[in-house]
C-alpha cells in the first residue's frame, strides 16, 4: 500500500544537501522509496555549495542554492545556543538551514524534509537533544526524517502517513564510518569528501579575525568578510587595521577586494607585498601601513624606501622604513 501510496501521489521530499557522504546517503535512500527529491544546499561567505553542487551532479539530484547570508550572519551575532570550539554556531545554523528547507518545502509543495544527520556523530551538534531542539526550533519538528538514524529516533508524520517505509530507514549512530562506507559500495559511489571541514567558522584563526571584526566594526559588509579570507591582518589602532598579503595570489584578491576607499600600498622599485587599509585612515595608520608593507617585502630593513599609497585615482608617495618586527606583534590578530 504504501509503496502504490508513493507512486499514485509523487511524494516529494526535500533533503538538506552537503555532498558529504552522509547526505548523498541520505537521498539515495529515500529517492530508493520512489520519492521525488530535491536537494537544497546553503551558502554563506563560510562555506560553499562547490561540494553539494559537485556531488549533485554525479547521483543525479536537482539541487537548489540558497544564499542565507543576511539571516546567518544575524544568527552568528548573537546564538541562542552559543558557539562551538570557535565561531561556529552549529545548532543554531543547523536550526536556520531547517527553516530554509522547511520554506522551500511548503513553496514546493513538498511532503517532507530530510538531512544526512548521524545520531551521535558529533557530540553536541548531533546528540538526541541536540536533533530535538534544532527540529522544534525550526517550526517544522513533524516532518523532518533523519533517514539513517530513523529507526533510533520517534517516527516522523512522513513515516506515520506511509509517504516513507519506515522498515527501510536505518539506524546507524556514532563516529564509525563502516556502515556508511559499505552503503556507499553498494550505491556505487566511490569518489565522496572527508567528513570533517568546509566550514571557516571552525578554523581559529578565521575566527578570530571574526571576533575581531566585531568588536570594531557594528555596520561591516560581507566584502569585510571576505578579506578574512587573505593575507596577515593587524590591528593598529581602534579604528582601523591593515592586511599584509603573503603571496602573489593573496595579493591579487586583496587587489580584486579592494574599494575606492581603502588605501593600496606597494613599496617602489622592490617585489612585496600588496597591503591595504580598508576604509582607509589617518596619516599615522597609513606610514604604519606601510612600514609594514615594507618589512614583507624585499626591500632593505635598515633603510627608508618610497611606499605607493592610491586611494581611488589619487597616488601620493611616502619614506618609510620598515617595522621592526618585535614592534609589530601586538598589532598582529592571531
Amino acid at each position: 500500500m504504501g509503496g502504490e501510496y508513493r507512486q499514485i501521489l509523487k511524494v516529494k521530499g526535500i533533503g538538506l544537501f552537503s555532498g558529504g557522504l552522509d547526505s548523498i546517503l541520505a537521498a539515495k535512500i529515500i529517492m530508493a522509496q520512489g520519492v521525488e527529491v530535491t536537494g537544497v544546499t546553503c551558502t554563506t561567505p563560510f562555506f560553499s555549495s562547490e561540494k553539494a553542487k559537485a556531488a549533485a551532479q554525479k547521483i543525479g539530484l536537482y539541487l537548489i542554492e540558497a544564499d542565507i547570508t543576511k539571516e546567518h550572519l544575524d544568527v552568528l551575532k548573537s546564538p541562542k545556543y552559543g558557539y562551538g570550539k570557535n565561531m561556529n554556531p552549529c545548532i543554531d545554523c543547523h536550526t536556520l538551514m531547517l527553516k530554509i528547507a522547511g520554506r522551500i518545502m511548503e513553496d514546493r509543495k513538498a511532503d517532507f524534509i530530510f538531512t544526512g544527520e548521524v545520531l551521535g556523530q558529533r557530540p553536541m551538534s548531533q546528540n538526541r537533544q541536540s536533533l530535538y531542539i534544532v527540529a522544534k526550533n525550526s517550526g517544522y519538528q513533524e516532518y523532518i526524517l533523519r533517514p539513517l538514524s530513523a529507526l533510533l529516533l520517534p517516527e516522523t508524520r512522513p513515516e506515520m502517513e506511509g509517504k516513507v517505509d519506515r522498515q527501510r530507514l536505518l539506524a546507524i549512530k556514532g563516529k564509525g564510518r563502516k556502515d556508511q562506507i559499505e552503503m556507499a559500495r553498494y550505491y556505487g559511489i566511490d569518489h565522496y569528501s572527508a567528513p570533517a571541514g568546509g566550514c571557516l567558522l571552525t578554523d581559529p584563526m578565521f575566527s578570530k579575525r571574526l571576533r575581531d571584526l566585531f568588536r570594531h566594526s557594528m555596520d561591516f559588509h560581507i566584502r569585510d568578510i571576505e578579506l578574512l579570507k587573505y593575507g596577515r591582518h593587524f590591528r593598529i589602532n581602534e579604528f582601523s587595521k591593515a592586511i599584509v598579503g603573503r603571496n602573489s595570489i593573496e595579493n591579487e584578491a586583496l587587489q580584486r577586494l579592494s574599494h575606492e576607499e581603502d588605501i593600496v600600498i606597494h613599496i617602489e622599485q622592490f617585489p612585496g607585498p600588496t597591503t591595504i587599509v580598508p576604509n582607509g585612515g589617518d596619516e599615522i595608520t597609513i606610514h604604519s601601513a606601510a612600514s609594514l608593507c615594507a618589512l614583507y617585502s624585499d626591500a632593505p630593513k635598515n633603510e627608508e624606501v618610497t611606499a605607493l599609497c592610491r586611494k581611488g585615482n589619487s597616488i601620493s608617495h611616502i619614506r618609510v622604513k620598515a617595522a621592526i618586527r618585535d614592534d609589530i606583534w601586538c598589532w598582529l590578530i592571531q
